[in-house]
This record gives structure tokens, C-alpha cells and sequence, in this order.
């Protein structure tokens, strides 16, 4: 019997054994790991996200350079223009400058949180869409748990699925991209 015809008659047998899976390529564990951070950030949906989390900030860093051109330049106009006006003129006008400053510190900061956001965002929808290939592979394992890599103290790297979960997972989901742009 050739190797074909064996694992064909292998996954024939599983089906009619109770639905067991056959088992290829994967370790056979009660317990796996993953690294999630490598799950995420190797994935194309990690890449694509981390780059637009990297355009934003550009974005937001070009913003905030612009801005405080903008802000020296007053504060210099400000600072020339004190000597000749009246201390009380002066101080009003200084004290709106700084008003000025704290306000566009807070929106700027609102910015970052909100690029920060998008990224914790969409490291749970990844998660949450990957959830279901992460069962299969335990599930084709004869696991029992999928743990994070870095809690365990010991064990074989047979166990560790991160870089199968990440080529599986490419193959379901790829950058997410479209998925993402119908939920908005």
C-alpha cells in the first residue's frame, strides 16, 4: 500500500472511530503553547495593523512638530511683545497662551490614547478570529490546553504551535483587512 492510500485509509478509519481527526504534522500533547505576542506581531494581520498603527503615529508626530513651531512661535511673539505692555495686559494674554497649550496637550494626548486603543482593539479581534483555528489545532492534537509559552517552565518544543497557528491562521484570516473595514 503506498504512503497516499495509508493515511487515506488512516483518516477513513479516524472518521469511523468516533470522528477523531488525523493527526499530521502536529504534536501529540495534552498540553501546547503559543507565544501570543509572535502570534500576533507575525501574522498578517499583526503586520498590517502594526503598520498602521506606525502611520498614525507619523501622522500624529508630524501634528505635534507642527504644532509646536506654531506654539514657540507665539510664545516668542509673546515674550518681545511684553516689554511694552502693561503687566496686567501681559499677564492675561500669557495666561490664555498657556490655556492655549494645556487644551492642545490634552487633544494631542487623546490622539495618542486613540492610536494606543486601535491596537488593543484589534489585538482582540484578532484573538477572537483566530480563536476557532487555535481550537482545531488542539482539537487535531488531542490537547487539552493551549498555554501561553512563557508561564511554563519546561517543556518540549514539540509543543509550541506558534508558528503553525500563524500559517493557519494567515490562511483564514489573512491581514484581516477586509473583515476589519465591514465592521466600521
Amino acid at each position: 500500500m503506498s504512503f497516499g492510500a495509508t493515511v487515506w485509509a488512516r483518516a477513513q478509519e479516524a472518521a469511523l472511530n468516533g470522528g477523531a481527526e488525523l493527526q499530521l504534522g502536529l504534536p501529540q500533547s495534552g498540553i501546547l503553547t503559543v507565544q501570543p505576542e509572535r502570534l500576533f506581531s507575525e501574522s498578517a494581520f499583526g503586520r498590517r495593523v502594526e503598520r498602521e498603527i506606525e502611520a498614525e503615529g507619523a501622522v500624529l508626530t508630524a501634528e505635534n512638530r507642527r504644532i509646536e513651531a506654531e506654539l514657540r512661535s507665539e510664545e516668542l511673539d509673546l515674550t518681545e511683545r511684553r516689554s511694552a505692555m502693561e503687566p496686567d495686559a501681559f499677564r492675561a494674554l500669557a495666561d490664555a497662551f498657556d490655556q492655549k497649550v494645556q487644551e492642545t496637550r490634552r487633544r494631542q494626548d487623546q490622539k495618542l490614547r486613540e492610536i494606543t486603543q486601535m491596537g488593543e482593539d484589534a489585538r482582540h479581534a484578532f484573538l477572537k478570529t483566530s480563536l476557532p483555528v487555535l481550537q482545531q489545532i488542539m482539537r487535531e492534537a488531542g490537547a487539552g490546553a493551549i498555554l501561553d509559552h512563557s508561564s511554563v517552565f519546561l517543556s518540549a518544543e514539540a509543543a509550541d504551535i506558534t508558528s503553525l497557528a500563524i500559517a493557519r491562521i494567515d490562511a483564514v484570516l489573512g491581514d484581516g483587512a477586509t473583515d476589519e473595514e465591514s465592521e466600521r
